[in-house]
């Protein structure tokens, strides 16, 4: 019988199969990392009731443990994305746990809601650094024939994150004090950032570039994102025409000014304006932080709904909300599979048209609707987002060299924080803002049969109105053009930025 393999084939073959298993292990120790920084987004909110009690706090104080992890998280990532290119993925990952682990410590020990905010804003600052290289991690490990089906299933670890803090916290609780919510992070941070440390080292994603932060840029970052945050979020609770958010926007618009120009002049900026350039960078973070905007008018808007004009108990909302969320940790790394062999441009536009069916469906509910009414129009949400996302992401890291993609990582996760506090102000806004002109004058605090079609009113609205936002998304995802260079865009990561195609030119556009 002839051999029809010899000892330099074998030898090959046997390194093959040891390339894929590290890389899926690498996978998994990111995915760790996004699955608890996610996670801690939303575990706290069932706790909330609990932590004001024990803590002797009232609502206005408390809602800032939530509040404050999502500022800094947003207003860091940039930042950390930049300094990952700088100083290497390992070095900001494994510390980024490190930070968050030693945050849930005193996060739990905290004996005072003011102490408890100061650890939240710490344990942030963790999860920033987490957050803003994941998906450069993912591209730095995976070829490009296989970056589309990681990214989608990285896409469903954020899902499972979004999802199941509220049920895990409630479970929590359960059993245990409120602390363990954060003491549960501790083991797992550190043994996940040991293990990260050892087994990312001398890889790409441990390569560092002599190259100078600009921290001018990464304070007025911060100076522009936090202030801008914070408006949006109690615009309508402080008043919009109020000194505080009058405050806050002028702070935001001259800090942006100032960064603007800083960023401008540097020779090392935290967001290259060449970035800005690239067609297939700038549309498809335009469309992503579009579709979490309506996305989130959903997740806002619907438990709001079926508790009180559809008379749901909150366990019942609870199974509902996960409908979106289970399509969206199915479908996800399917529609990174097909983005490897068909590129995001009909993907994305056909998962925003979903989205934006959806919400236009979910508009049309009534307080009679059955619960298999309001399921199948979340499952188509979260069909739309799913095919969007992975082949969104994709596109934006393959468009980018690869010292620059820890900022776009980092960016893609800005778009998503920033997309999410956005379609919940706007849901919000509208909501409130009908509610109240039809009512009277009377605010919505209460609940009772009679409001049932002030309710519905300002509900269809706020729900039409992400729809609108995500119709635009539509337009915005189609604009990208055609991605006939993926060729060119797969081999990003192995190229210097002056080998990046110019997709303003039209000849390397076709």
């Amino acid at each position: 019988m002839p051999c029809y393999f010899n000892r330099p084939m074998l030898k090959n073959i046997m390194e093959k199969a040891q390339n894929t298993s590290h890389k899926w292990l690498i996978f998994g120790i990111v995915a760790i990392g996004v699955f608890m920084s996610t996670l801690d987004g939303s575990i706290v909110n069932v706790a909330l009731p609990t932590i004001m009690a024990e803590l002797d706090s009232d609502m206005a104080v408390v809602e800032w443990v939530m509040m404050i992890y999502l500022l800094t998280v947003s207003s860091l990532l940039l930042s950390f994305g930049r300094l990952s290119d700088i100083k290497g993925r390992r070095w900001i990952y494994s510390r980024g746990l490190m930070v968050f682990s030693v945050g849930s410590f005193f996060c739990g020990a905290a004996d005072s809601a003011t102490w408890l905010i100061a650890a939240r804003a710490f344990q942030g600052v963790g999860a920033a650094m987490i957050m803003a290289c994941t998906q450069a991690l993912v591209a730095d490990i995976f070829p490009p024939a296989e970056r589309g089906r990681a990214l989608g299933m990285m896409g469903a670890v954020v899902a499972s994150g979004l999802t199941l803090g509220p049920a895990l916290g409630g479970w929590i609780l359960h059993l245990a004090s409120w602390q363990f919510i954060f003491y549960i992070n501790i083991p797992i941070g550190l043994v996940t950032g040991g293990i990260a440390h050892q087994m990312l080292r001398g890889g790409a994603t441990d390569e560092a570039r002599p190259e100078p932060f600009d921290q001018a840029g990464a304070v007025l970052l911060v100076l522009t994102l936090a202030p801008a945050l914070v408006a949006v979020s109690h615009a309508y609770d402080w008043g919009y025409a109020s000194p505080t958010v009058l405050t806050l926007a002028a702070v935001s618009v001259l800090s942006g000014a100032g960064l603007a120009a800083v960023e401008c002049r540097t020779d090392a900026p935290i967001l290259s304006p060449s970035l800005l350039a690239i067609r297939l960078f700038t549309l498809p973070l335009a469309s992503a932080m579009i579709l979490f905007m309506g996305l989130f008018t959903l997740v806002f808007l619907m438990p709001f709904f079926l508790m009180h004009p559809a008379g749901r108990s909150v366990s019942h909302t609870g199974h509902l909300m996960v409908s979106p969320f289970i399509c969206l940790f199915a479908i996800s790394p399917v529609a990174g599979r097909l983005y490897d062999y068909f590129g995001s441009r009909a993907l994305c536009t056909v998962g925003m048209a979903t989205l934006t069916a959806a919400l236009y469906f979910l508009a049309q509910l009534t307080p009679q609707s059955t619960d298999w009414d309001a399921a199948w129009r979340m499952a188509l949400a979260g069909v739309g987002t799913a095919v969007f996302i992975s082949p969104n992401t994709a596109t934006i890291m393959g468009a980018v060299p690869r010292n620059r993609m820890g900022i776009a990582a980092a960016t893609v996760a800005a778009a998503r924080n920033l997309g999410m506090v956005a379609g919940i102000a706007l849901a919000g806004t509208l909501f409130n803002s009908v509610f109240y002109t039809l009512s009277g004058g009377e605010p919505f605090n209460a609940y009772s049969p009679s409001l049932e079609p002030i309710f519905m009113a300002a509900y269809r609205m706020a729900m039409l109105a992400g729809a609108m936002t995500a119709g635009v998304g539509v337009a915005v995802s189609f604009l990208r053009g055609p991605e006939s260079g993926r060729a060119a865009l797969s081999r990003g990561n192995e190229l210097s930025s002056s080998d990046i195609p110019d997709y303003n030119n039209p000849a390397d556009a076709n």
